[in-house]
């Protein structure tokens, strides 16, 4: 079955837990037992409804803030698809958890108060999708409930981000308006008749027609890339010979019988096997996990990529990328990082700070010389050693990366290249 994965995003306070609880509960997605614990935590909380924000909000101090703070995973499906949900947080200090939740996701859903309107954080987060290059963003006017569900109210926000936020989109990234309450439920499964000036259809509909990451990354149109995590030999009477080549792919697809080019060495062969556990592929998706035989012995080792002949990744000991920044130590020019492109590693070093995001304003402020903690940023990188690369627009799958401190092995920084 086909699994959608989709990023929430929003101020705090816009309703994200509640949406996510609505959902569920209207998919029948929870257990009768869980629904009568929050009916009685509802109760003990004093309140005259029941919380579903609490399904989400597993932390003691989300319970007793109101808040968001990690992201959580929530898993349901229905009949067509299953659904993986991203809860990210809200606040700005939380913006790389935004980032990390948000980046396997084929849909970010945008929350925003029908009372407040269009906030920073919005900016933010929008921006954020099109880093990612998230081509299905739904604009969730929630909270329509608090102003008796005003179409004017309602058209002046879809006007306001048009106008301003969603002009910094890219060609391709569609961008839907839907007005909600997923406190009461209007517009999350079913058409509200309280909204009857909204032609869309509900949140769920709408969720159910959008293609998947996955789907996309295996078109055979994109092109396939395997980087190699481990070589299988079995030295054993039944398998002297074998020689595999195990790891995932990352994007597009795989044939038996395609000629592959081996990166760095640049020889060439053709795919004689593919295997999936025991059973033997004549085709293999981006996602798959695989091993593949070739029909000549060629020096390969981890850290090295299968391509098609057909279409081959840059190599690359210089780039430019946009870099969202996860450390409480700033960024700077000369900063020797460990820069991780799939399983190739190597040691990188800062040469410039080119730019850093304003994001009340959507332009880049050229004279910073340092990024800081969940701001983002464009930086020149050297490198001791080569990868090979696309560029993040052209395949996104094969051209992000991640910065780790080598003094504390944390990961500093999230790449997307340019």
């Amino acid at each position: 079955m086909d699994i959608l994965k989709i990023a929430t995003a929003g101020s705090v306070d816009d309703g994200k837990s509640t949406l996510i609880g609505r959902l569920l509960y209207e998919t029948k997605s929870i257990t009768k037992d869980k629904i009568e614990a929050l009916e009685m935590a509802s109760k003990r909380k004093g309140l005259d409804f029941t919380d579903l924000s609490l399904l989400t909000d597993g932390l003691i101090a989300e319970r007793e803030q109101g808040i968001t703070i990690d992201v959580a995973h929530i898993y349901f499906n229905t009949p067509t698809r299953k659904y993986i949900i991203a809860d990210t947080p809200g606040h700005l200090e939380y913006t790389r958890n935004m980032i990390t939740g948000a980046s396997n996701a084929s849909v970010s859903i945008i929350l925003i108060d029908s009372r407040n309107g269009i906030s920073e954080q919005t900016k933010r987060h929008y921006y954020i999708s099109q880093l990612l290059r998230i081509e299905n963003v739904i604009v969730a006017v929630n909270k329509m409930d608090l102003v008796d569900y005003s179409e004017e109210k309602y058209n002046a926000i879809k006007t306001e981000f048009e106008n301003t936020v969603g002009k910094a989109g890219f060609e391709g990234q569609k961008i839907t308006f839907i007005p909600l309450s997923s406190l009461y439920g209007d517009n999350m499964t079913i058409k509200s008749d309280k909204t009857p000036w909204y032609e869309g259809d509900a949140l769920l509909g709408i969720l159910e027609n959008i293609e998947s990451k996955v789907a996309r990354f295996s078109a055979e149109n994109i092109p396939a890339r395997l980087g190699v995590q481990y070589v299988i030999r079995p030295k054993t009477e039944a398998y002297h010979d074998f020689r595999g080549y195990s790891g995932r792919i990352s994007s597009g697809e795989f044939k038996v019988g395609d000629e592959i080019i081996v990166l760095p060495s640049r020889k060439t062969s053709k795919i004689k096997t593919i295997e999936r556990f025991e059973e033997k592929l004549e085709t293999a998706q981006a996602g798959f996990s695989v091993n593949i035989t070739l029909e000549d012995d060629i020096d390969i080792s981890r850290g090295n990529m299968l391509a098609k002949i057909t279409n081959i990744p840059d190599s690359v000991k210089e780039i430019t990328a946009r870099i969202c920044w996860m450390d409480t130590t700033s960024l700077t020019a000369g900063k020797t990082m460990l820069l991780q492109h799939g399983v190739n590693k190597q040691k990188a070093k800062i040469l410039s700070i080119e730019s850093v995001l304003d994001i009340t304003i959507l332009e880049e402020a050229p004279e910073r010389n340092d990024i800081q903690l969940n701001e983002i940023g464009e930086v020149k990188i050297k490198l001791a050693g080569e990868i090979f690369a696309d560029k993040y627009v052209d395949n996104p799958a094969n051209g992000a990366f991640i910065l780790i401190d080598p003094m504390t092995n944390n990961t500093s920084g999230l790449g997307f290249i340019l």
